[in-house]
């Protein structure tokens, strides 16, 4: 299915996240009067977008016909949002939403609908480089291929039959970026205390991760092989390793921030 097949798309929350995915989309054949905005405090951002392509930005979306909907607010005002936006929703309506934690069934009851699909893209999508979990019971292989067009504008997609999944996506890769960029944060204050000033750590550490990460995008070996390409007996990687690699090292480290990430996704459905 291809994007100019699609609409009307109405995508309620402007923000980053939501931003990203409509620039993917637009980029990608979606006509720009197939897509409306709606924001009840739309940024300088979301507002020049849509008055450099012509697309209507609104408060609500209370009023306009809506084929899919899709949902980027965040988790702790999604209820009060579903409550206002339910009218909209109509047996011809597809919903996707990218609220952390809000499940399966409390999207279906608060929209009154079946045909809904739990997604956890990432920033990444912002330069179509993202990668999105993505889960639906309820709907039909129609409807997984609107989806798939839509969230694939953003980058790879996953899909999944257990929904217990996207919970650990979104600890994995959700938020995932975030632990890369703290890495970055890790490694240039490493530098600086190996007497590089504050702009050389921070090239070195940027140029470091983001070039590994495109070695490792072109280079289909397995990243533990890619690490041993590094790693010389007995060398000054193999030193540093011993250190990453220890017991109390990096993966139980990551283990424990990724559970933590999971629990927080879990909990925030809960509320």
């Amino acid at each position: 299915m291809n994007l100019s097949d699609i609409g009307p798309v109405v995508l309620v929350g402007a923000g980053k996240m939501g931003l990203a995915l409509a620039r993917g989309w637009i980029a990608g054949g979606l006509p720009p009067e197939r897509l409306v905005l709606c924001d009840t405090q739309p940024s300088v951002a979301a507002v020049e977008f849509a008055e450099h392509h012509g697309i209507r930005l609104l408060l609500s979306p209370v009023g306009v016909l809506t084929h899919v909907l899709v949902i980027a607010v965040k988790p702790q005002v999604i209820y009060e949002v579903m409550a206002e936006i339910q009218p909209v929703v109509g047996s011809y309506t597809l919903v996707l939403s990218i609220a952390a934690g809000v499940s399966l069934v409390a999207l279906s009851e608060g929209l009154m609908t079946e045909r809904v699909i739990r997604t956890m893209p990432n920033t990444p999508a912002q330069i179509g480089r993202g990668i999105t979990g993505a889960v639906g019971l309820g709907i039909t292989d129609e409807d997984r291929a609107t989806a798939n067009a839509l969230l694939s504008a953003a980058g790879e997609v996953m899909w999944f039959d257990d929904e217990t999944r996207i919970d650990a996506v979104t600890a994995v890769s959700g938020s995932g970026p975030a632990y890369v960029f703290y890495m970055v944060e890790a490694l240039a204050a490493a530098a600086r205390k190996q007497g590089f000033d504050e702009e050389q750590a921070m090239q070195l550490a940027r140029a470091t991760v983001t070039g590994a990460a495109a070695l490792m995008d072109a280079d289909p070996t397995p990243a533990s092989t890619l690490r041993e390409n590094v790693t010389s007996p007995k060398g000054t990687t193999a030193a540093a390793l011993n250190v990453l690699m220890a017991p109390d090292g990096l993966e139980p480290l990551m283990d424990r921030a990724v559970a933590a990430a999971r629990r927080r996704s879990e909990e925030l459905g809960r509320a």
